[in-house]
Parts: C-alpha cells; structure tokens; sequence
C-alpha cells in the first residue's frame, strides 16, 4: 500500500522529516521503501488495522503527538427508508447506508481529496467513487456507491451457492461458482460483497443521487474471493484482513463532510443496522507473564501506559481490545505490542542455559537415515504436501492456493510413483527415489505421521557391471537389512497397469514409519564422507536438452573400465549427464559392444548442433587412443 509523507505529517504536531518517519514505521514493525514523499508499505497479514492513513497514525501516536482533525458532519440526520434484508447477518452483523442528492457534481477536487489523487498518481472515475476511494485510503473502511435511481426493488444481502454471471462496474464479466456472499437486487446479483460492484448499479460521472454502503464483513466470507475471480480489489484486500467493527456511521457521517466540501448537498438520510452486538474482547491484566514473554522487567504502569498509546482501555483489572485490533487474542499478542513501542533492539539479550541432552534427536536419525540411502545410490526428492483428494481420510485445506491440490497427502509413494514416471520418460534406466516427509490423516488417532518412502526399477547400478541386475525385492532387502538385520520389511511390486509408460521394469517400494529405526540406524558408518553441507541447491535449466549416442566395440575386456573412467571424468559444463544405454557380451568371439548415451544441455542459451558436434568429436578422438577399443562407422 502506498502513503503519502505529506498526508501522514499534516497530523503530526512535531512534524517529523520523511527519515524519522521512517525509523518509527521500522521500529513499530512496518516495512517499507521510499519513493520520493511517498511510502510503499508491506503489512503482515494481521496487521489490518494499519492499511490506512488512520491506522498508521494509531501507531506514530506512540512517538508524536497526534492531532487527528478529520471532521464528521455531526447533526442530526433524518433516517433513510430503503428497502433492504440481511439473509445472512452471520456473515454481516453490522451495515449502514447514507442516501445522498447533490445539487451539482463539482468539476474539481480540492483539499485531501484532490491531494489524494495528484500525490499518488491515480486516475479519476467519478465523484461518489472517487469520494469512497478516497475515504478507504484515509479511514480503512472501505464503502460502495450505488447509483440511487438504479435501486428500484429490495435490496438483499445473502450467501448464494449457485453459477450466475455477473458483470462487474470494471466491465469484465465473472462466473459466480459455490457459496459468494451478495447483494442481490430483482434476483439478480448486483455487487460481489466485500470484492467489488455490479456494472448495472454503478455511479457515473452524471450521478447526483447515490446510495452508500458501509459495512462490516466477517473475513472469513470475504478471504479468497479475489484471487478466485481474479480480481485486484483494495476492498478485499482490507475485509479479509479485518475493519474496524465499529466506525460504519462515522465513516459515512466523514462521506457527507468530504462531499459537502465540494458541493451543495440537496438531501440527505442514513440509516444503520446492528444485528450483532459487538462484543469488546477482554484480556486480565497480568505483568508477570509479559515479562516472563519479553524477559525483561517491567512494573506494570509501564506496560499499561504503553498500552493505552495504542488505544487500548484498561478497566477493573481487564484490558479491553479496541474494535480496530481483531488480531490481539492473547497475552503474547500483547506482550508482541508492548515489545514493539520498546523497540527490540533495546531489549537486553539475556543468557539461556540450556541442558545438554545426550539423547540422540528425530534429526540425527533422519540425517542418518539419509547418508545411508546416498551412499546405496538413492537421490532424495521432496514433494509438495497438498494433493488431489486421494482417499477419503484426506484432510481438505480450507483455503487452497491450487483448486486442483485441495487436500493434505495420506502417503508418499504417489508422489514418487509421479517423480519416476517423470525422470522414465526422459531416458533414465536406473530410478532409485526416497522422500522423509509428514503425512496426514483424518483419524485423530494418527492426525501426523512422520513417514519414510522410497521407489525403485530399472538397474541396479550405472556401470557395465550392472547393466544385467534389474532391481527387485530381494536387491532392496539385502540393502536394508544392513542396518536392521532382523526387520522383515514390507517390499511392494507396484502395478504398471494404470501407469502412462510403456516401460516393463519392476517398481518396488517401501513406505514404513520413521520411528521404526529408532537408534538403530545411529551406529551406521558411512561409506563415503558427508557432505560439508547437507542441503545444497542447484537450479534446474528451462533450456531443451539434447542427446548423442556412442557405440564402442572393445576387443580387450580389460580395456572396458579405462573407457567407462575416461567418459565418467570427461570435463565439459554442457554435458549434463552420461550412462550407458546398452551393454552386450559375446563370449564366442571375445568382443563386448556397450552404447554410451550424452544428454547436452546449457543453463544460459539453447545449444547449437555445432556445439554439441565440437564435444562429441572431443569425446570420440580421445576414446578411440585407448587401444582395442573402435567405433563402428569411424
């Protein structure tokens, strides 16, 4: 969100520079970057309350003193008659409409209003919305305009399930899908609630009488929607994060006063329903847990004064949570508010003894675990946690990034069925996946588990060697037996039936509980030495790879392992992987035939053939001066 300096400071007695502004926004928590006088913010989700010029105030008030002198239109107003009915008040307790006629639309924007558009560079739409826009930036309340001749019926606000189309006031038609909370006019949908307007209701440039809405959305109803429909909506933005339950009839009574700054107003009329009353969250007052949290010692008038600059009340031992602060719950939340005036930089680091625990932990088990399988030639994968519904003790996700991964997985091995039939159809023979990772279940019995997987087919090994061993059970059980010798582990043939591949290999795979190793798996001595650093990350190329083949003919068996060395340390960036495709023996006339396959591929531009000819004429001029070895064809 950006802010403007200028609007900020004009309430500001001190009247700080745009620097010591700055240094108080960081230290209260708030991220930003300055861009000439203005501020563009990044808010934490919960921090809602801040996404106005208002609630930034709120906040600066802890090191200015604030004068906010936003006038309300405050006489008495004749109370509006609309035909309007809340079928969902769950969804919305609190809404008020103001019913507005103007004698003339001005043609020029003056004070804020006109500094609003000029200092952030916006475009202009029409007065009203111009007027609510504005509004939004300065109290966080976001309204919606009406055009007032087009409200001739009932006017009802509810939660609909059904597939309607809907032109919104952007001139861009959706498809309501599911449950959408509404404003319906003649059964038809005339504004996405909290999201955005309907073209047919909206103001114009000509509009002199308008209907204005004001309400407070449950965020729950509202969080979502802009991404499903694909709408970039500030409105959204700010009801998913929470408004301030309490300000609709202010924030209307400030929409008379803005509007009345500009031109004659001829009528005017408001009206307000409460169909829930709001009730004041309440948390003890206790200054010994805060400063068990902060681990500092503060006396209690301290810690509530520091309170009561934030706006929060202090009565009969209770604090009670302004309407503006919906994510304050807890004590922690409160000591995370006292923390934040202190400034977390002057708050002393105090010294933590912590026992020496000789007991070996889950990830000392795991790491093992892990060097173990590495050393057997096994490549560790780590699959997304979100899936397709996959069984009926799946666990939905309420509020999903994917439609099409809705649900936590109940098991590991179908992602790594995915994972081999991915690296199968681009060529490779010898498939050996694992992945430790949770899985989650409905059975509250067994809500997370930590599992290990693992998949095989194809050949045992890369060598010539191994070409002829195909993995199989009695290949994987050997390996594990090694670290638990008396453990009958549960090996599965993996159907292909199902599976898009016209490869025939064997799939064999194991899911088990991680705890089954316990220490066990501890006193393994690795083969190779670990890595420095366990976890490393190389990006993968998006450029095409290409692939060259090399069919030697070797007369001198013993000949075969100097080729096999000299390829395997071959030096060329662009060769990105190298294994033998082909490997056969004849014993009759003493001659072995193996094809050796090159995958080219570069990280910055797509390789040229010459490119690829230039390494693989390197590589063939220095296989062919081993003796006994040809290339048939050269």
């Amino acid at each position: 969100m950006k802010i403007s300096y200028d609007h900020l400071v004009q309430y500001i007695q001190e009247n700080p520079t745009i620097e010591q502004v700055s240094d108080s926004l960081f230290q209260l928590g708030h991220e930003h970057e300055i861009e000439g006088n203005i501020f563009d913010m990044e808010f934490t989700p919960n921090r809602g309350d801040c996404l106005s010029i208002n609630g930034l105030l709120r906040d600066l008030a802890v090191f200015y003193k604030i004068e906010i002198n936003q006038e309300i239109y405050s006489e008495k107003l004749d109370e509006l008659k609309i035909d309007f009915e809340n079928l969902s008040k769950n969804i919305c307790p609190q809404i008020s409409f103001l019913k507005l006629e103007i004698d003339q639309v001005p043609d020029l924007y003056k004070n804020s209003l006109g500094d609003y558009f000029s200092d952030l560079s916006l475009n202009k739409n029409n007065f009203f919305t111009d007027v609510s826009n504005y509004l939004s930036y300065e109290t966080g309340q976001p309204t919606h305009c009406y055009d007032a001749n087009t409200i001739n019926n009932k006017l009802i606000f509810h939660e609909i399930e059904s597939d309607e189309e809907f032109e919104t006031l952007l001139d861009r038609k959706i498809y309501l899908k599911g449950k959408n909370a509404v404003f319906s006019l003649n059964n038809k949908v005339i504004n996405l609630a909290g999201v955005v307007g309907g073209k047919s209701t909206s103001c114009s440039t000509n509009t002199k009488t308008v209907i204005v809405e004001c309400a407070f959305f449950q965020p729950e109803a509202i969080i979502g929607k802009s991404v499903k429909y694909d709408i970039q909506s500030e409105a959204s933005h700010k009801f998913e994060r929470g408004v301030d339950r309490e300000c609709q009839d202010k924030v209307l009574r400030r929409f008379i006063k803005v509007v009345a700054e500009h031109t004659s107003i001829k009528n005017m009329s408001i009206v307000s329903y409460e169909y829930e009353e709001n009730k004041i969250h309440q948390i003890p007052v206790n200054i010994h847990k805060i400063n068990q949290i902060i681990g500092i010692d503060l006396s209690e008038n301290e810690y509530l004064n520091h309170l009561k600059k934030l706006g929060f009340v202090i009565q009969d031992g209770v604090i009670k949570v302004p309407a503006f602060r919906s994510d304050i719950k807890t004590q922690n939340d409160l000591a995370e508010e006292v923390t934040r005036v202190i400034g977390y930089d002057n708050i002393l680091r105090a010294d933590i003894n912590i026992p020496k625990n000789e007991k070996h932990n889950d990830k000392d088990i795991e790491n093992k675990l892990r060097y173990f399988l590495l050393d057997h030639g096994f490549y560790e994968v780590i699959n997304s946690p979100f899936v397709p519904l996959s069984s009926d003790e799946a666990i939905k996700v309420d509020n999903p990034l994917d439609s099409n991964r809705e649900f936590l997985r109940t098991n590991l091995i179908n992602s790594l069925v995915d994972n081999l039939l991915y690296n199968e159809r681009r060529q490779k023979d010898s498939i050996k996946l694992f992945e430790i990772s949770d899985i989650y279940t409905s059975n509250k019995a067994h809500h997370k588990k930590r599992k290990l997987s693992i998949i095989a087919s194809g050949r045992v090994g890369l060598n010539y060697q191994d070409f002829s061993k195909k993995i199989n059970k009695k290949y994987l059980e050997n390996i594990f037996q090694e670290i638990l010798p008396n453990k009958n582990f549960n090996f599965k043939i993996l159907s292909r039936d199902s599976l898009d591949t016209k490869i025939k290999n064997e799939i064999v795979s194991l899911e088990v509980d991680i705890d089954i190793f316990s220490n066990d798996i501890l006193s393994y001595k690795e083969k190779s030495k670990p890595p420095e650093h366990f976890h490393k990350y190389s990006p993968v190329s998006e450029l095409p790879s290409s692939f060259k083949d090399i069919s030697y003919s070797i007369k001198d068996y013993t000949k075969i392992k100097d080729l096999q060395d000299l390829l395997l340390n071959f030096k060329s960036d662009l060769i990105k992987d190298m294994f033998i495709f082909d490997y056969f023996k004849n014993e009759k006339l003493e001659e072995i035939k193996i094809g050796f396959r090159f995958i080219f591929q570069s990280k910055e531009q797509t390789l040229t053939s010459s490119q690829i000819e230039l390494i693989y004429n390197d590589i063939v001029n220095q296989s062919l001066k081993i003796d006994g070895i040809s290339i048939p064809g050269i």
